[in-house]
């Protein structure tokens, strides 16, 4: 049994993960799973097979709550070997495959350089970026009102310090956050900063150096396979149009708040 991937390409992680198989033509099946509509909107999964293309159509969360014993995403499965997180993922992929040495460089200290992004991310671009979508999108879709604009703008101010950190700390004047090739940490950061861009927060607007970085990006991996990993979050107001049942909405929307808190 070759390697399975369960993702959902709404969320960030699976896409970095996605976009880094695939750059690297390492062979695996896609299983797509679609949290939001199975976990939120209740829809049933249909079977399938599952397939590399993110529209394939089948959604396979049921397998991915029994690959990952914390029962999220991404989720990976080798044979009988199961693991879930990101970096972890993305670490064991690019041993057992040997995946080229700028990715997680085998010099001690540039790969010290990716461990800390990846450690700094986490509280700081991570715990800004997607509350974009919840603000834009999601609270509105179940509470059925917009949330107050200062909201928005105060998470866009956080958002922006992070993103000041972010050039003076780690890009500064270099191609990449380690130097002149990209790494996992780009790949990490690129996809986290992408999802206030599909709700309309275009965070590389009046940004020059981090929007040149994001070219580099996307021309490291492949333009053509960055916006197809994107598609989704591309067209994720779509949401808007989904009726939501009431007892449903009245159960989720104190829950969905919180996060904010």
């Amino acid at each position: 049994m070759g390697l399975e991937l369960y993702l959902d390409l709404l969320s960030q992680p699976c896409r970095s993960i996605y976009i880094f198989a695939r750059s690297n033509n390492i062979p695996f099946e896609f299983k797509q799973v679609e949290l939001f509509k199975d976990s939120v909107l209740g829809k049933k999964p249909a079977a399938g097979s599952g397939s590399e293309q993110p529209h394939a159509g089948s959604s396979n969360s049921e397998g991915a709550g029994k690959v990952s014993l914390l029962k999220k995403v991404p989720a990976l499965k080798d044979g009988d070997f199961t693991l879930a997180e990101c970096t972890a993922i993305l670490l064991y992929l690019s041993r057992k495959y040997n995946t080229p040495d700028h990715w997680y460089p085998s010099d001690i200290q540039k790969r010290a350089q990716v461990d800390e992004y990846l450690s700094w991310h986490q509280a700081n671009i991570r715990a800004n970026a997607p509350k974009t979508m919840w603000i834009k999108v999601l609270i509105p879709l179940f509470t059925g009102q917009p949330l107050p604009s200062e909201k928005l703008q105060e998470v866009m101010e956080g958002l922006s310090a992070s993103l000041k950190q972010f050039e003076e700390r780690f890009l500064q004047n270099k191609a990449f956050i380690i130097g002149s090739e990209i790494s996992l940490a780009d790949l990490v950061a690129v996809v986290e900063l992408m999802q206030p861009v599909g709700v309309g927060c275009d965070i590389f607007e009046d940004r020059p150096r981090l929007m040149e970085w994001r070219r580099r990006v996307e021309d490291a991996v492949g333009k053509e396979l960055f916006l197809q990993a994107h598609e989704m979050i591309f067209n994720i107001k779509e949401l808007s149009n989904i009726q939501i049942h009431p007892q449903l909405k009245e159960h989720l929307a104190p829950v969905l708040m919180k996060i904010l808190k």
